[in-house]
């Protein structure tokens, strides 16, 4: 058996990806390691929850690296936060000054609205419709 259990995401600092995506959209931090030999650290984030996959933060410091700031899904919506209360969290992430750049659409699939992280990368907030594989709770 496999599972997908952790992406890497680039970010410009740490400290600032941990403040949006704990204290601002309510994350758990599940490991903060500092690797002084390699003058990075190990930062796996989680939504609060079971199951589910994992971001390893990753602050750029290359070139290409800075440049993949944000741009890792090409401009298209490429994280995926599912919900089981849309209306819920889209008005909690709203009163936290999340930048909502999609207004909640009901789709066939189920609610939705995309919102911008600090770098740009897009996500969707989503509670799956009933029946849906994916549905939460």
């Amino acid at each position: 058996m496999q599972s997908l259990f952790q992406i890497s995401l680039i970010v410009a600092s740490y400290d600032e990806a941990i403040a949006f995506y704990v204290d601002t959209l309510g994350f758990e931090l599940l490991e903060d390691t500092p690797i002084p030999e390699e003058n990075k650290r190990w930062v796996v984030i989680s939504p609060k929850g079971k199951g589910g996959c994992a971001i390893c933060l990753a602050e750029a410091k290359t070139p290409e690296e800075l440049a993949a700031i944000g741009q890792q899904g090409a401009g298209r919506v490429w994280l995926f936060l599912g919900t089981d209360d849309f209306w819920r969290d889209y008005q909690m992430l709203n009163e936290a000054g999340v930048k909502f750049v999609r207004e909640p659409l009901q789709q066939p699939y189920g609610t939705v609205a995309v919102f911008a992280d600090p770098y740009g990368n897009l996500w969707d907030l989503i509670e799956h419709a009933e029946g849906h594989p994916f549905r939460l709770g």
